[in-house]
């Protein structure tokens, strides 16, 4: 199992004059950790669960193409990229240059998008909950496209584009990884047999239920199940001097006995860089370890 850091907060005690340095120190200490991942949330307002909309909050790509300039080996993406934030050809472009620029360390994490209360706020994009997973879809179909050998035109219900031209090429083969955020049995699910490399649940009763849906709809599209990593996000909490190792071990191997090969999160305090680190010493060693 690996685990990845999720950054989610942008508030910090040293201010935003000071938030380049704090986010890089904490990129470093994510890498040094041994931490296989690194997300930031595509949000242009901070979400509830986190803090009032008010908070600080970076665009995700921009922020992205910092951390690629602060790292060297740690996975990028976004946790997970709204997918009407963007015109999905300039979404391609997006992750492929991050991808080239950060020597081929770029995932594409895209999902249907939900928070309606900053699209509205910015004028962004938010159709219906029906024509956002119609485009989600298209976007998916745009970007396998511009990440391949075809720069034909792309004549889409919601997208037209005539020539899907896309260089340079990302680093990445075949193409940067796809991870499609969201449980949804019908849909979500569907789509991500069809079209990913990894899908990412929460860890709830109904996980291995959601197991079960996806394997269903890799049968029914011809995919091999075990072909698509599977990811849950949750809490990463060490405690402050290590107390809660025990615990967070006990869930992760419940975790990878149902098949989960990654866990994302937050780490609680994390400009301190301390708990990032006790993730890194008592909890990446023993985790790699599950599964084998």
């Amino acid at each position: 199992m690996e685990l990845g850091l999720h950054v989610a907060d942008f508030t910090y005690p040293n201010g935003p004059e000071n938030l380049a340095k704090d986010l890089g120190r904490i990129a470093v200490a994510a890498e040094d950790a041994g931490l296989a991942m690194l997300s930031v949330m595509d949000h242009v307002w901070q979400i509830g669960v986190v803090g009032p909309p008010e908070q600080e909050m970076l665009e995700a790509y921009t922020a992205l193409g910092f951390l690629a300039g602060r790292t060297s080996r740690i996975k990028l993406l976004a946790w997970v990229t709204a997918v009407v934030y963007r015109e999905p050809g300039l979404l391609a472009k997006a992750v492929t240059t991050l991808d080239v620029l950060s020597e081929g360390r770029a995932w594409l994490g895209i999902g249907a998008a939900w928070n309606e209360h900053e699209s509205r706020g910015l004028g962004l994009p938010f159709p219906s909950t029906k024509e956002r997973f119609e485009r989600l879809e298209e976007a998916l179909q745009i970007c396998l496209q511009m990440w391949s050998d075809d720069e034909g035109p792309y004549e889409g219900t919601h997208y037209q584009l005539t020539r899907t031209l896309n260089s340079p090429q990302p680093l990445s083969r075949p193409h940067p990884p796809i991870l499609i955020g969201g449980g949804g049995e019908k849909k979500t699910l569907r789509m991500v047999a069809q079209y990913a490399q990894a899908c990412n649940l929460f860890p709830s009763p109904e996980l291995p239920h959601k197991l079960d849906v996806l394997r269903e709809h890799c049968a029914t599209v011809g995919r091999d199940y075990d072909e698509i990593e599977k990811t849950v996000m949750m809490p990463l909490d060490p405690g402050a001097e290590g107390e809660k190792v025990d615990e967070l071990l006990t869930r992760l191997r419940e975790l990878a006995d149902l098949g989960i090969s990654h866990v994302h999160g937050i780490v609680p305090n994390m400009v301190s860089i301390r708990p990032i680190e006790l993730l890194g010493e008592l909890v990446v060693p023993e985790a790699a370890k599950f599964g084998n």
